[in-house]
């Protein structure tokens, strides 16, 4: 589209949980799509360090450390993040944390801790960012969610009622922005292997783990690389003015069967039934 309608040719996008797993694969992905980025963790040392590597290949990072539990630390990091690559025209809000625990002994001040991160964290990170793009008219948000946000999984405290949470807010902005020229998408993955979980006790996720299998939540054992979600972010972002991806689901595929599934198996069982039986 021309004019006003048009994508810039810079588009600086921001990252959030960029330290490691999706959101580390998402900031290179972005980066690779030609997007400078700026990535945005509490553990910033990792996030400098990914910003060299992308900058030794030739794209534009930079790492500025970010709480998103801290509105100071969330209006601090939107300052240095614009200072140092311009109007951001991409959010990518990532960061989250799942603890295991079940819901009724897991203490109150706990829970809301991981819901002030999970949801009200994402919620700072749009006040920072999402006014600028609106007075620009123009811009893309993209929340990471998980599957967790239609099927929930037990004994991960408040992991699924955040989910839940963060893509009611989502398809929310989605209405309260039609027509302002700023996309909200959600992007809701699968099972994925990242660092999320390894600091649990081991018999606490072998317990997890087990009860997803008991409710019929883990059919198969494959889990995602990190890179799968950020192809899907990159092609979100990537789409052109006038088209709006709403919604990506991105699954892991199940290995395959040690047999190949019979195609006349549902006929001929039909074909052995009587009348009164179908």
């Amino acid at each position: 589209m021309a004019g006003k309608y048009a994508q810039p040719a810079r588009r600086p996008a921001v990252v959030t949980g960029a330290s490691s797993g999706i959101g580390a694969a998402t900031a290179q992905a972005l980066a690779a799509a030609g997007h400078p980025v700026a990535l945005g963790a509490r553990r910033v040392a990792r996030c400098e360090e990914l910003a060299a590597d992308i900058r030794a290949r030739g794209g534009e990072a930079v790492a500025h450390p970010v709480d998103l539990t801290d509105p100071e630390s969330v209006e601090a990091f939107a300052k240095g993040v614009t200072g140092d690559l311009g109007d951001v025209e991409v959010v990518v809000s990532n960061a989250g944390a799942v603890a295991p625990g079940t819901i009724h002994e897991v203490d109150s001040e706990r829970f809301a801790r991981e819901l002030d991160l999970n949801v009200v964290g994402a919620h700072r990170l749009v006040r920072a960012f999402v006014p600028g793009m609106v007075e620009r008219r123009r811009g893309d948000l993209v929340i990471i969610s998980s599957d967790v946000a239609v099927r929930a999984r037990p004994f991960m405290s408040s992991y699924a009622a955040g989910k839940w949470g963060l893509e009611g807010m989502a398809h929310a902005m989605q209405m309260e922005l039609e027509g302002s020229g700023v996309r909200v998408s959600i992007v809701r993955p699968g099972p994925t292997w990242s660092e999320m979980g390894q600091d649990w006790d081991a018999e606490e996720g072998a317990f997890v783990l087990d009860q997803w299998v008991r409710f019929g939540l883990a059919r198969h054992p494959h889990f995602m690389k990190p890179t799968a979600i950020a192809d899907a972010v990159t092609t979100v972002v990537s789409a052109p003015r006038g088209v709006h991806v709403n919604l990506i689901e991105v699954s892991p595929e199940a290995p395959l069967s040690a047999t190949e599934p019979s195609e006349g198996r549902a006929s001929d069982r039909a074909d052995q039934q009587t009348p009164e039986d179908r």
